[in-house]
């Protein structure tokens, strides 16, 4: 794990192929299935540009929308193993009532159904890292079945840009902040996915509980929760805030943090600020997420648990399939 992180940067100087690219249609709208790390590109999508009419979807068959809106969307079926049965179920179901359809993967049956369909599709290197660990070769898979110019021009530039071994020491300290604490990770809406991930890696490479909620919306319900008296003070004390806080945010969004932070540092919770920082916005996606990956790195040290493989999702696939 730890030599995933310090490599990141090199990921974004993969060239993705598009497979029968000719096949993909003229369409501005798209709908992703991936499950866990297989999707998690997809939601950086949005945080790149939110204008980008991307959903993600995942569940077996289709998505609840409208029969107009599948017939004018690209169908993305996403499994960095090539093997993750919701995706396959959803490529096949897409397939056979005549959508348009393409797929992501390093191999598996979800490549060997793209290859037997004729569909387009990327296949990813397997640089035998987890599928949270990939997300660099994803975003720029989709970004090639996205044809989006503007984001396949950008995202090799952070192969200079980016030095995770910089960011070592910001996560090492808050992993220290961290210890004997469960995680809430908050940040704006548009920062949905970048928080999301933080919560994925404290649980996958940390295998610690974490949760995450977003501005201003937490505002509404999440944090009257946190409202600790005598008899339910014990209940809340385990928590400490991560606040992703970003200068892009919307100037209330901003304040709302602040006067957050300091409403749950009255009633004696822990609060981190983790501003988003670099001159891009996918400088700043990237090296917040590699913090994550390094918080979470050293977290899983303190704990002594298994920082890389995913040992209860494997006993779970196997029982679910037997």
């Amino acid at each position: 794990m730890e030599e995933a992180i310090k490599q990141f940067n090199t990921q974004f100087s993969y060239k993705p192929v598009v497979v029968h690219g000719d096949k993909l249609p003229q369409v501005s709208e798209f709908l992703v299935n991936g499950m866990g790390g297989s999707h998690l590109a997809a939601d950086l999508l949005k945080t790149y540009d939110p204008s980008l009419d991307v959903g993600v979807y995942s569940d077996y068959g289709l998505p609840p929308v409208s029969s107009e809106k599948l017939s004018r969307s690209l169908l993305i079926a996403s499994s960095y193993s090539g093997n993750t049965e919701e995706t396959i179920d959803f490529l096949e179901v897409a397939q056979s009532t005549g959508h348009h359809v393409a797929a992501i993967g390093t191999g598996g049956k979800l490549i060997a159904l793209a290859q037997k369909y004729g569909i387009p599709h990327v296949v990813i290197p397997d640089t035998k890292v987890q599928p949270r660990s990939a997300l660099g070769l994803s975003l720029l898979a989709f970004a090639a079945l996205l044809k989006n110019r503007k984001l396949l021009e950008e995202l090799p530039e952070l192969a200079s840009v980016l030095a995770p071994d910089t960011l070592e020491p910001l996560g090492r300290k808050l992993s220290e902040e961290l210890r004997s604490s469960v995680p809430i990770i908050c940040s704006s809406s548009r920062n949905r996915g970048v928080a999301y991930i933080w919560k994925i890696k404290m649980n996958e490479t940390g295998k610690i509980p974490a949760f995450y909620n977003v501005f201003p919306e937490l505002n509404h319900n999440e944090m009257t929760g946190f409202d600790a008296i005598e008899t339910t003070e014990g209940l809340s004390r385990k928590f400490h805030f991560i606040f992703l806080s970003d200068s892009a945010d919307h100037p209330q969004v901003q304040k709302r943090m602040q006067v957050t932070k300091k409403l749950y540092e009255d009633r004696g919770f822990s609060v981190t600020e983790v501003p988003l920082s670099g001159g891009t916005i996918l400088e700043k996606i990237f090296n917040s997420i590699l913090i994550a990956d390094w918080t979470a790195l050293h977290l899983s040290r303190i704990y002594g648990t298994e920082a890389e493989q995913v040992p209860m999702v494997e006993e779970f696939k196997k029982l679910v399939s037997s």
